[in-house]
């Protein structure tokens, strides 16, 4: 959606520009419209321009769509979109007329591979490794110590009620 709006934009500045620049070039010809000869060279020259700013806008144009894909294909998928796009050779990708870049795929699947740090993980399971031994309740009957629960009690008091509950312990008076 993006891409077909950047599109637009570019091409109603472009025609806007257009019409500037042929309301000069009209100008210019009714100045040499005198001279056969200059008149001739004017539009010639006129002329050249014209062709070179067209190949000028379509390179533009292409040079648009083929950021555009990229960067909409690396949205979701990399880290820092920039940094990946800097990566990714943007002379070995074909534009089609419809839009869609050809080509793409085959540069950034190369990159994952060799460069996993610049993209985000498909895996979204996290799973922390729990160190040491899991936390032994010292209220209950298992693992009834006294030590533990004094300690325990000064250090968070919140866990302590609430593992002294879970073992069907009242802890001064409280329930």
């Amino acid at each position: 959606m993006k891409l077909l709006q950047l599109n637009l934009i570019l091409k109603c500045r472009l025609k806007l520009t257009n019409i500037k620049e042929r309301d000069k070039q009209l100008e210019t010809l009714k100045k040499t419209a005198g001279d056969k000869e200059k008149l001739e060279s004017t539009i010639q020259q006129l002329q050249e321009e014209n062709k070179s700013s067209k190949t000028k806008y379509e390179q533009d144009l292409k040079n648009l769509r083929i950021d555009s894909a990229v960067k909409l294909k690396l949205t979701n998928t990399a880290q820092d979109v920039d940094i990946v796009a800097s990566l990714i050779d943007k002379t070995k990708l074909i534009v089609s007329d419809d839009g869609t870049v050809t080509g793409l795929d085959e540069q950034i699947n190369p990159l994952k591979q060799s460069k996993p740090f610049l993209f985000k993980n498909d895996k979204q399971s996290y799973e922390p490794k729990v160190g040491g031994n899991p936390i032994n309740n010292p209220f209950s009957k298992e693992h009834f110590n006294l030590t533990e629960q004094g300690k325990l009690f000064r250090e968070n008091p919140q866990q302590a009620r609430a593992l002294a509950q879970a073992a069907g312990v009242n802890i001064g008076g409280i329930n």
